[in-house]
């Protein structure tokens, strides 16, 4: 499990691609390397990872056909940054919400509002999470924990969400370096996903029976 909180970046030293696989080799920061074994469980950029290999300061991880599919990780090149978090620990505060790194889909940054000490990102909303995403709720992108700023469902337009991001995010974080056209990942909350789900079924069982 992971919190959103993300603790650092680190930059993609090594790409070694394979049939619809790959292994990225990251320079982890000696704070985040702390304590960190081969098994461990890192999320870049919202993505569970596992450590397959520790190398002084690099460290290994795979990524296999789905990920590639799925998120923007396949993407990602020698030199690029990514969002990384440790998984949690029992008794660890939860700062963010709940997340799994799981990644449900990818949005497009669609574009950039600044403003003095804030920043306004808009995002494409893909069908699959549309019916998840509201005003008020839990996002995750790019492994950050955010609150999602409002949400735009034009009948002659894609839909798409915002959110706002304080300064101490876009310093901590790679969505300071983002761009219109740019491809972000998308978790949604488990606990709303959840009661959605739930509420259709309900709904549907409903209608079925009347």
């Amino acid at each position: 499990m992971f919190t959103g909180i993300v603790q650092g970046t680190a930059k993609v030293v090594e790409v070694r691609e394979r049939e619809a696989f790959r292994t990225h080799v990251v320079a982890m920061p000696e704070v985040l390397r702390e304590g960190l074994e081969i098994g461990a469980s890192v999320a870049h950029n919202g993505v569970c990872l596992t450590v397959t290999a520790v190398d002084g300061d690099n460290v290994h991880f795979d990524l296999m056909r789905e990920t590639l599919r799925v998120t923007n990780l396949g993407k990602i090149a020698v030199g690029d940054r990514v969002n990384l978090e440790r998984a949690a620990r029992f008794g660890d505060e939860i700062g963010g919400h709940a997340m799994s790194g799981h990644v449900m889909n990818v949005a497009e940054v669609l574009s950039i509002e600044e403003a003095p000490n804030n920043r306004r990102l808009w995002f494409a909303l893909p069908d699959e999470c549309a019916r998840f995403v509201f005003d008020k709720g839990y996002v995750g992108v790019d492994g950050i924990s955010l609150t999602v700023g409002e949400v735009r469902r034009p009948d002659d337009a894609p839909a798409s969400f915002c959110v706002n991001l304080i300064p101490e995010t876009l310093t901590r974080t790679t969505l300071g370096e983002r761009v219109p056209g740019d491809v972000i990942n998308i978790e949604i909350d488990p606990q709303t996903q959840a009661i959605v789900e739930t509420a259709e079924r309900f709904l549907q069982s409903h209608r079925a029976g009347v």
